[in-house]
């Protein structure tokens, strides 16, 4: 009997210790940081319930790749190679994290976009509003 209440004590302690240790305020929110440089690498949506990502058009053929740079300073810089001498063209704005929403705004155009995967070699963001999937690598 003795044992049994010891049994008993004993998975009720790791039970509440399980779950006082979770934490709710964090669900589906990543900690690594936002700041980087990022290549854009894909493109694409969700069709019949799945991903469909394509090498990023957006991406000229013998450029180096258009990037995205969200700097600490909140600024965002994207960067795009045109033209047969690969021109770049930056175009700079601000962005704001907010748990798993990713708002960039230039001039007074803003997008809101959900940050579906951020590691510290990737960045897959999903635009509220078209829903267009981008995948980004470090």
């Amino acid at each position: 009997m003795k044992n049994r209440n010891i049994l008993f004590v004993l998975a009720l302690s790791i039970g509440m210790f399980a779950t006082s240790c979770s934490s709710d305020d964090n669900d589906g929110e990543t900690i690594v940081p936002i700041q980087g440089k990022y290549n854009l690498r894909q493109t694409g949506t969700i069709i019949d319930g799945k991903e469909v990502l394509i090498d990023a058009p957006q991406n000229q053929a013998g450029c180096p790749g258009d990037y995205l740079d969200l700097r600490v300073s909140n600024a965002a810089v994207m960067g795009d190679y045109n033209g047969s001498d690969c021109a770049l063209t930056e175009t700079t704005g601000t962005y704001v994290r907010s748990h798993n929403d990713l708002t960039i705004t230039v001039g007074n155009v803003s997008s809101t976009s959900d940050i579906m995967n951020l590691t510290n070699k990737e960045l897959k963001i999903k635009d509220k509003t078209t829903g267009v999937i981008t995948v980004y690598s470090r």
